[in-house]
């Protein structure tokens, strides 16, 4: 993942610069498989079988990668990505029906390139500078967008503040969200929402140290017993949107 906007001076920088390589050398790629698959449990939960899709921010190119296995021949994939180092990683995947640019798309007259049956924004939006700006620009590309947004803001990360920072420094994370903050978000950016649910990262990817693992157990009670609260007090869950 990175943001989809030109990598110049300040925050972008670092997409181009090899300061996120560096903080984060594997471009996220071994969540991949994961974010794919919660992509296609979406899908198919509302029976949406695209022909042509696209990922903006596509990073490592891993997610693409595992979706072309998984929706299987006759769908094209196009992933657009401006960071050059992480289009090193995704080029050599390229295949047959996937295609990888090191472009901005939202720098592409729309008028002058395809539209898409479904459009992916993965994790993305949060990194922008002008997320609603960014997502009024997206807006149109496709038929269908999903987006992943992490869901930084809970009780616990706002009393240890530290987490936020680490985000923020490391991750490049620019904003931060709840469920009610995103889902307003694209709203206001003009998006009809059609469906969106958690995704539970925390507790179905490895764990990323031993204070995630030490978290597991009261996060999966509690996730059993409201899953709205835990993500609101405990968080370490993100949000999956289907939109229009």
């Amino acid at each position: 993942m990175s943001p989809p906007v030109h990598p110049g001076t300040g925050a972008d920088a670092r997409y181009a610069d090899g300061r996120y390589l560096g903080d984060n050398p594997g471009w996220h790629e071994e969540d991949s498989p994961w974010k794919a698959s919660q992509i296609t449990a979406l899908l198919r939960r509302h029976g949406l079988q695209p022909r042509s899709v696209c990922e903006i921010g596509c990073g490592a190119g891993g997610i693409l990668q595992a979706l072309q296995a998984a929706l299987g021949p006759g769908v094209s994939f196009d992933g657009y990505e401006v960071s050059p180092q992480a289009f090193e990683m995704c080029r050599g995947k390229a295949a047959p029906g996937l295609r990888f640019h090191h472009a901005d798309l939202l720098g592409i007259d729309p008028a002058g390139s395809p539209g898409f049956d479904l459009m992916l924004a993965i994790d993305v939006f949060e990194h922008v500078d002008d997320p609603i700006g960014f997502l009024r620009r997206l807006r149109g590309r496709g038929r269908h967008t999903v987006f992943h947004v992490p869901l930084d803001l809970s009780v616990q990360t706002v009393l240890r503040a530290t987490p936020l920072q680490r985000l923020r420094e490391q991750v490049g994370h620019l904003h931060f969200y709840t469920r009610e903050t995103a889902l307003a978000t694209l709203r206001e950016a003009g998006y009809d929402v059609l469906d969106h649910g958690y995704t539970a990262w925390s507790l179905e990817l490895p764990s990323r140290g031993w204070k995630d693992a030490l978290a597991r157990l009261p996060r999966r009670l509690a996730y059993a017993l409201h899953r709205d609260l835990a993500v609101r007090v405990l968080g370490g869950f993100s949000l999956i949107v289907l939109a229009q």
